[in-house]
C-alpha cells in the first residue's frame, strides 16, 4: 500500500490514471461522433420524407377524385402545408399538369437539416402514377 505524507494509506486516483482515462474517452467519443451525427441526419431526412409522402398520397387522391393532378399543395387534403411537420424543410409542387407533377423539399436555411449537404433538396417526381425520387435512394433512407 502506498502511504500519503502523513503516513495514512493513499486514496483516489493518481494524474496518470486520470489522463489516461480521458485519453480513452476521447478516443471512444471520436469514434462514436461520425457515426451519431449520421444517424441525426437520417432521421431529419425523415421529415422530409414523410411530407412528400403525404403530398403524393393527397396528389392520388385528388387525381383518383378530379382525373389530375393538382397545380398547387392548397388544393390537397390533408397536404396542404408548405412546412414539413417538423419544420425543418419547405414543401412546393414545382411542376404540375394532368398527369404529372414534382414534389420538392427544400431544408430551411434557419433548421437544423440546411447543413445536410448532400440531401438538403429532396424530390419526387410522379408520371401517370409512377414515383421518382432523387437526389438519392440514401436521402430517402432506403
Amino acid at each position: 500500500m502506498r502511504a500519503g505524507f502523513s503516513g495514512r494509506p493513499a486514496s483516489g486516483f493518481t494524474l496518470v490514471e486520470l489522463c489516461v482515462v480521458l485519453a480513452i474517452t476521447g478516443v471512444l467519443a471520436a469514434i462514436a461522433w461520425p457515426s451519431w451525427q449520421s444517424h441525426l441526419q437520417r432521421s431529419r431526412r425523415a421529415d422530409a420524407v414523410v411530407a412528400l409522402m403525404r403530398v403524393q398520397m393527397a396528389q392520388e387522391s385528388f387525381r383518383a377524385n378530379n382525373g389530375l393532378y393538382a397545380a398547387q399543395l392548397h388544393g390537397l387534403r390533408g397536404a396542404s402545408s408548405t412546412r414539413s411537420g417538423q419544420g425543418l424543410y419547405d414543401i412546393e409542387i414545382v411542376a404540375a399538369t394532368g398527369d404529372r407533377y414534382v414534389a420538392r423539399a427544400r431544408a430551411r436555411a434557419d433548421s437544423l437539416a440546411a447543413g445536410d449537404a448532400d440531401c438538403a433538396v429532396m424530390s419526387v417526381m410522379v408520371r401517370e402514377g409512377v414515383a421518382e425520387f432523387a437526389p438519392s435512394s440514401r436521402c430517402w433512407n432506403r
